[in-house]
C-alpha cells in the first residue's frame, strides 16, 4: 500500500467489532469480518435520525507503538449524544475497551511513521428496533470499524479557501448542533458540494438567527489568533470539538489568553490567522474567507503559508499524538 498516496476515503480492513443492546441490556463485544449490517426496514435509525457517531485516530510513532488520541472524550462524547437523543448510552469503559480490540485486530494497517496517514475509528451507535410512531427504539448496534486515511483536505497543511453563504445552515439553535449525529452533516452537504465546485475548501456558517456571529466551517470547528490571544466561537450550534479542546489546553500552556465566546462576523478583519479544527484535518490553516453576499474578502496567508502560531499549535498536537513529544495530560492510549 502506498501510504502517503492516501486519500482521506474508505478501504476495507479485516475485521469490526460490534455490540448489541437487547432486552434492556448491552451484550458482550463481538468481532465481525463482514463489512455489512442487517436490520429491520423498521429501524428507528433509518427513520427518525437515531444515530451518533464519533471520530477518532490512531497513529504510528517512531517507536513503533501505536497510540489513539483522547478515547475517553470520544466516549463521553457519544454518549451525551445518545441522551439527547433518546438513545440507549454505550458505556465509557466498553467504548474504550471496543477501540483497542478493533486496532489491534487490524493493526497492519496502521499506517508507519512520517507517512503523512494514519488509522482512522469510526465508532457508530445505530436504533434497530422498528418503529412506525415517532418514538425510540428499543434495540441498539454499536459498531467499531477502521480504515486507514490521508489528509482530510488535499493539501495536507497549506492554507485553505473557504466561503460564506447565508442561504444555508448547518444546525439550530438549541437543536443537534451540539452533538454527533447524522442529521447534521446531511444538512451540509449541498452547501458544501457547492463551495467545492466554486473552488473553495469548505463553508464558514454563521448563526442560524441573526447571520451576525461565525458558528463553525463544514464538519470543523473555528479558531482565530490575535497577538497572544486564542478565540473559538461560542454557541448552541457548535459541536465540542475535542481537538479544540487539546489546541485551547497548549495555547494556554504556551502562555496564550484562550476566549471561547460568540465571536461578530465584523472581528474577522482583526484577526491575524484563523484556522479550522478537528479529528480528521488536526488543523487547517485558512488562508481567505470570501463572503459570497457582500464580495468582501478576509486575506490571512501570507506567501500562501501558514502563520507561526497555528504550525507550533500543529506540531505541538501531532507531536504528542506521534509519542515525539511528552504526553503531560495522558491524552494517548498506548495500544500492546
Amino acid at each position: 500500500m502506498n501510504w502517503s498516496e492516501l486519500s482521506f476515503g474508505y478501504l476495507p480492513t479485516d475485521y469490526n467489532v460490534r455490540c448489541y443492546y437487547r432486552d434492556g441490556k448491552w451484550g458482550d463485544l463481538e468481532v465481525s469480518s463482514s463489512e455489512n449490517i442487517t436490520m429491520h426496514m423498521g429501524a428507528t435509525c433509518l427513520h427518525y435520525g437515531q444515530e451518533a457517531f464519533e471520530g477518532l485516530k490512531a497513529f504510528r510513532g517512531p517507536d513503533e507503538k501505536i497510540r489513539v488520541f483522547r478515547v475517553d472524550e470520544n466516549a463521553k462524547r457519544m454518549q451525551t449524544s445518545a441522551e439527547a437523543i433518546l438513545m440507549e448510552a454505550f458505556p465509557v469503559e466498553k467504548f474504550k475497551e471496543a477501540v483497542i480490540k478493533a486496532v489491534q485486530l487490524n493493526k497492519r494497517f496502521v499506517p508507519p511513521f512520517e507517512s503523512g496517514a494514519s488509522l482512522y475509528i469510526r465508532p457508530l451507535l445505530i436504533g434497530t428496533g422498528p418503529k412506525v410512531g415517532v418514538q425510540p427504539s428499543d434495540e441498539y448496534l454499536f459498531i467499531i470499524f477502521v480504515t486507514p486515511v490521508g489528509p482530510y483536505f488535499k493539501g495536507g497543511f497549506k492554507p485553505a479557501n473557504m466561503v460564506i453563504m447565508r442561504e444555508y445552515d448547518r444546525a439550530a439553535p438549541h437543536g443537534t448542533g451540539t452533538i454527533k449525529v447524522g442529521g447534521n452533516y446531511a444538512a451540509s452537504l449541498k452547501s458544501g458540494e457547492l463551495a467545492h465546485k466554486m473552488g473553495y475548501a469548505s463553508v464558514l456558517y454563521l448563526d442560524a438567527r441573526e447571520k451576525k456571529y461565525i458558528d463553525e466551517c463544514g464538519a470543523a470547528n473555528f479558531f482565530m489568533i490575535k497577538g497572544n490571544t486564542y478565540a473559538t466561537p461560542e454557541s448552541t450550534s457548535i459541536l465540542p470539538s475535542i481537538t479544540n479542546k487539546s489546541l485551547m489546553q497548549l495555547a494556554k500552556d504556551m502562555g496564550m489568553t484562550v476566549e471561547k465566546r460568540p465571536i461578530a462576523l465584523d472581528e474577522l478583519e482583526d484577526f491575524e490567522e484563523v484556522g479550522a479544527c478537528g479529528t480528521a484535518a488536526v488543523i487547517t490553516p485558512i488562508g481567505r474567507i470570501d463572503d459570497a453576499d457582500t464580495g468582501k474578502q478576509y486575506e490571512f496567508a501570507t506567501n500562501g503559508q501558514a502563520g507561526p502560531v497555528c504550525l507550533k499549535l500543529y506540531q505541538t498536537l501531532r507531536g504528542i499524538q506521534y509519542g515525539e513529544l511528552p504526553d503531560p495530560y495522558g491524552w494517548t492510549t498506548i495500544i500492546d
